[in-house]
């Protein structure tokens, strides 16, 4: 009997250090899971898992509870912190007023450097002491925004100089009716800054048009050796005016594939660059090889060069390293920012590299076209560059062209 009753009293200790123990592990398992999985209103975490934004929760003390992946890859996000000063406001201002919050935010993209994210915030009560953040990003949409509007307001700009130009000289032409002098001199600017606003116009139109081309849909082979020939060759009368001389060297050996037009455009505007800057009596180089699948192009020039602050904006729409000397020589600013839109719709790049005294380089490159009718070219078929005989150059770069000259120019703008 006394046996029984220890053997009960043993049974009654266990049971009791076994619901200790038992409501332990239960009010720590119900802890934990109150840690990981927040008391959340009915529905709201299968209504955030699909929302397609960037969303973050927070307590009643702004810490962390639960976020999705693009807050975190935004920067919103560090472990249970919100990152930014500007949203912890809104949050403050939405549990203070019981009201939904909006506001659209540059925000920093990161710890360090300048990049920035642009974002449309809403900002809401989820449940009692829940605050949810919805961002969505307007980063792209507002660069667009941005640089069509600067487009239109350099355009405006550009317009105006030379029409205010022309109608300042028709007034000056009428007062000076009597005076054959003066009448020649201002008919002469009148011819000038007519040409002027004739090539402005030209070069945005052919911006609208290749924004407008589809060159995978609306594409060919394209032989570069003739698209070389034949902007050389619309080049030269403005190059004999300077007596600048041509060397042409090297050989496309495969086609790319793209529009022939679009491609003579660019070559076209690069080497109207270089007429453009080059000092008389000098030359320009054009080297082409093939080499890793690509095709590079490199147009040399004996110019005075280009600074390496304006070397990272010279393919800017309307931007000139020397806006006055453009003006006398008649650059739109516009070329080269062609040049890039037409290169990277061939899914290749245009890179320069310049030392001022020294000349400039810039260097297209293209893939080549991978098999097909048209892709091997023959080496016969470049007209034109038989005629292009080299001169002797006056002053500035000694240079050749051809294979060594464009993998000289290769290494100086990698």
């Amino acid at each position: 009997m006394l046996i029984g009753v220890i053997g009960g009293i043993i049974g009654l200790v266990l049971g009791v250090f076994g619901m200790i123990s038992f409501n332990l592990s239960e009010r720590q398992r119900r802890e934990a899971v109150e840690v990981q999985e927040p008391n959340l209103p009915d529905g709201a975490a299968e209504v955030l898992s699909v929302v397609g934004r960037a969303f973050v929760v927070v307590d009643g003390t702004d810490g962390v509870v639960r976020a999705s992946p693009g807050a975190f890859a935004f920067g919103l996000v560090r472990g249970h912190t919100v990152v930014h000063q500007e949203l912890l406001q809104l949050t403050a201002r939405v549990r203070r007023d019981g009201v939904i919050a909006e506001a659209a935010l540059e925000l920093p993209r990161g710890p360090l450097g300048q990049g920035t994210i642009v974002l449309q915030v809403r900002v809401a009560l989820l449940g009692e002491e829940y605050i949810l953040l919805l961002a969505d990003d307007r980063t792209e949409i507002t660069r667009t925004e941005a640089v069509r509007n600067d487009f239109v307001a350099n355009v405006s700009h550009e317009l105006k100089t030379p029409v205010g130009a022309i109608s300042l000289l028709a007034e000056a032409l009428e007062a000076s009716a009597e005076d054959e002098d003066a009448v020649r001199r201002f008919a002469r600017r009148t011819h000038t800054e007519a040409a002027r606003l004739a090539a402005l116009v030209q070069d945005i139109i052919e911006l609208s048009r290749l924004q407008g081309t589809d060159v995978v849909q609306q594409g060919q082979a394209v032989d570069l050796n003739t698209v070389i020939a034949e902007a050389v060759d619309r080049a030269r009368l403005a190059a004999e005016s300077k007596n600048i001389s041509f060397v042409v060297g090297g050989h496309a050996d495969r086609a790319v594939y793209g529009d022939p037009h679009l491609l003579v455009t660019a070559f076209r505007n690069l080497i109207d660059n270089a007429v453009r800057y080059s000092p008389e009596n000098t030359r320009i180089g054009i080297g082409t090889n093939s080499a890793d699948g690509l095709i590079n192009i490199a147009v040399t020039d004996q110019g005075e060069g280009i600074s390496a602050e304006d070397q990272d904006r010279v393919f800017e729409r309307f931007y000139r390293a020397d806006a006055a000397r453009s003006r006398h020589t008649g650059g739109t600013g516009l070329g080269l920012s062609i040049v890039k839109h037409i290169v990277a719709n061939h899914g290749g790049e245009v890179t320069l590299w310049s030392q001022p005294g020294r000349g400039s380089t810039f260097t297209v490159r293209l893939p080549e076209m991978e098999g097909g009718p048209g892709a091997e070219v023959p080496e016969a078929e470049v007209p034109g560059a038989a005629s292009l005989e080299p001169a002797e150059p006056k002053s500035g770069n000694n240079f050749t062209t051809g294979d060594a000259r464009v993998q000289k120019n290769q290494g100086a703008t990698a």
